[in-house]
This record gives structure tokens, C-alpha cells and sequence, in this order.
């Protein structure tokens, strides 16, 4: 089940090892709205199709090829593939390292979960907001946005990913070390 939770940017004075929770939501109605009045897109979609296990990109997209081109129009974005992250994959723990970092993009970063679920953590002034993605669901995180995301340890997800930069995934980094001091995937 989705989840949306919303923490001040830093630790509580009398309580520094815990965050102090400003609200905690499954309801997709109050994630889209909360999500919404910041700017960030939250939409849940039916993934009624099933993939045969194990499916490649190539039989990811086909199978979800009519959202897939309703998504480009809307944004024009120029370059879309699929990422699928399993326990035995090969570079779970470089890209997890990669992914867990505070960091921006120069365009819009637009993910469906097609299986499995994920963690995306957005810095938005002085909020830190937590949402647990899951199958269905579609995040809208506006260019320049400081955010992360968290796969796990043990990752197990398939997310359609649509870029406006030919070059796919590029982040500029911020230097900032405050993904390590908020709650992460397990």
C-alpha cells in the first residue's frame, strides 16, 4: 500500500535519534493532494498487465505501450525505457549508492511502478516527504527537485522511466549528507 510520510528537515532538538512525523497517509486521495500543493505529480494507474516473470525491457514496454505514449505526449520526453531491479542483480549495491545520494535532475524525473514498490524522499523546503511507491502508482518529480530513492537492500521492482535528455538518468549531486539521517527502505 502507498504511503506518504512528511518529517521537518532535521532531527527534534529533544529527541535527535527520531523524526518527528508531521503526517502519515495511505489514502491516495490525501497523497495526491499533499503531493499536489508541493508540486510533485502522484497518480495511480491500474497495472492490470501481467509480465511473464522475468520479462526484458523490450516486452516491458510493448506490454505498457499505450500509457507509455499517453505519458510522452503529455511531456514530451524524447527517451523511455524500463529499470528492473531484483536481489541478484548484478549492480544492486552501486546503484543503490547511487540512487541514496541527494540529488537533482535538469529535467523531470517520471517513474510507474509496474511491479514491486520503492522509496522516493523529496527535500522540498523544509520538509522531507517519504513516499513508498508501489505497483500502479506514477510519480511526477518536477526538474530541480532535491530528492533520492531507495530501492533496498534486497531490491525487487520494474519501473517505466521516461526522460526529456536523450542521455537517460543524470543527476547533479548536492553535496548534502541528509539522505543518511532519515528512515530508508528497510
Amino acid at each position: 500500500m502507498s504511503r506518504l510520510s512528511i518529517f521537518p528537515d532535521e532531527t527534534a532538538s529533544d529527541a535527535p535519534d527520531r523524526h518527528v512525523l508531521r503526517l502519515e497517509s495511505h489514502d491516495p486521495a490525501v497523497i495526491q493532494a499533499e503531493l499536489r500543493r508541493r508540486g510533485i505529480g502522484f497518480e495511480q494507474w491500474p497495472a492490470e498487465q501481467g509480465l511473464p516473470e522475468g520479462a526484458d525491457k523490450a516486452t516491458i514496454l510493448q506490454v505498457y505501450a499505450t500509457a507509455i505514449a499517453r505519458v510522452q505526449r503529455d511531456g514530451s520526453y524524447a527517451t523511455v525505457d524500463a529499470i528492473r531491479m531484483t536481489p541478484d542483480h548484478p549492480d544492486r549495491e552501486s546503484l543503490r549508492c547511487k540512487f541514496l545520494e541527494e540529488h537533482t535532475h535538469a529535467e523531470d524525473e517520471v517513474r510507474f511502478f509496474v511491479e514491486g514498490y520503492g522509496l522516493f524522499v523529496l527535500h522540498i523546503g523544509s520538509e522531507v516527504l517519504s513516499v513508498l511507491c508501489e505497483r500502479g502508482d506514477l510519480m511526477r518529480v518536477p526538474a530541480g527537485t532535491r530528492h533520492w530513492f531507495d530501492m533496498g537492500s534486497q531490491p525487487r521492482f520494474c519501473a517505466v522511466r521516461w526522460f526529456n535528455n536523450p542521455e537517460g538518468w543524470v543527476a547533479q549531486y548536492t553535496g548534502s549528507s541528509i539522505a543518511q539521517r532519515f528512515p530508508r527502505l528497510d
